[in-house]
C-alpha cells in the first residue's frame, strides 16, 4: 500500500476516535431535534442555520485543533524524513474534514427530511455550490488560525473565540429578525454570516446573492494564502 494511502487510513481511525468528531455531529443534531419538533414543515430557517453551525464548528474547532497540536508534537517535523510529506498529512487532514462536513450535512438532512418531514432545498445545484463555498472560506480561516497558533490547546482556544461572536452575528444564536439590522448587515460580510444567508436564499428558493458568494470566495482564497504564507511546519 502506498505511503500516502496507509497515512490516509491511519488518519481516518484517528479522526473516528476523536471525541470531536462526535461533538461536531452531534451538536448540530441535537439542535435540529429540539427546535425541529416546533417548526412548520415550510420553515426555512432552521436547517440552514445548523448546517452552518456544523461546518464552522468543524473549521474552526476541531481541524485547526489537530493540525496544530500535530505541530506542537513535531509530528510534522518527523514525517519530513520519510517519505510522507508533511503537506501530504495536510492534505488528507482536508480531504477527511471535508468528508466529515459532508457526513454532518447528510445526518442533518436525512434527519430533517424523513424525520420531521422539513423541506429541502429543490436546486441542487445552487446548495451544492453555497456548500462548497462556505466550506471553504470557513477551512480556509482554520487554515489559519493552525497556521499561528503556538500549540493545540491555543488553536482550540482561538477557535472557540472566533466561533462565537462570529456564529451570533451569522444569526446561529437567534433569528436574524430578532437581531439588530446593523448587526445582520455587518454579519453577511463574515464568512459565516455570508454563509447561512446564502443557505437560507437557496432554501426560500431564490438565488444566491452574488455579494455573499464573493464574500466566501474572497475569504477562501485570501486567507488560505496568508496561512499558506504563516504555516510552519515546526
Amino acid at each position: 500500500m502506498p505511503a500516502t494511502a496507509k497515512l490516509t487510513v491511519v488518519e481516518s481511525k484517528l479522526l473516528v476516535r476523536e471525541p470531536g468528531s462526535l461533538f461536531t455531529v452531534v451538536i448540530p443534531l441535537f439542535v435540529l431535534i429540539v427546535f425541529g419538533s416546533s417548526i412548520g414543515p415550510d420553515d426555512t430557517t432552521l436547517l440552514p442555520m445548523v448546517i452552518a453551525m456544523a461546518i464552522g464548528l468543524v473549521g474552526l474547532y476541531l481541524m485547526p485543533t489537530a493540525l496544530a497540536t500535530y505541530r506542537e508534537k513535531g509530528i510534522l517535523r518527523r514525517l519530513s524524513t520519510t517519505p510522507v510529506r508533511p503537506a501530504s498529512l495536510l492534505v488528507v487532514q482536508l480531504i477527511l474534514q471535508f468528508v466529515l462536513a459532508l457526513v454532518s450535512c447528510g445526518a442533518l438532512l436525512a434527519v430533517a427530511g424523513a424525520v420531521l418531514g422539513a423541506r429541502l432545498p429543490a436546486d441542487a445545484l445552487s446548495f451544492i455550490a453555497v456548500f462548497v463555498l462556505g466550506t471553504a472560506s470557513m477551512f480556509a480561516i482554520g487554515l489559519l488560525i493552525a497556521a499561528l497558533a503556538p500549540s493545540g490547546r491555543a488553536a482550540n482556544g482561538i477557535g472557540v473565540l472566533l466561533y462565537f461572536p462570529m456564529a451570533y452575528l451569522a444569526g446561529l444564536m437567534q433569528p436574524v429578525s430578532q437581531m439588530p439590522a446593523i448587526l445582520v448587515r455587518i454579519g453577511e460580510f463574515t464568512p459565516l454570516g455570508a454563509f447561512r444567508q446564502s443557505l437560507q436564499d437557496v432554501w426560500t428558493g431564490a438565488a444566491p446573492d452574488p455579494l455573499l458568494l464573493g464574500v466566501m470566495a474572497a475569504y477562501a482564497v485570501v486567507v488560505s494564502l496568508a496561512a499558506a504564507k504563516f504555516f510552519r511546519w515546526e
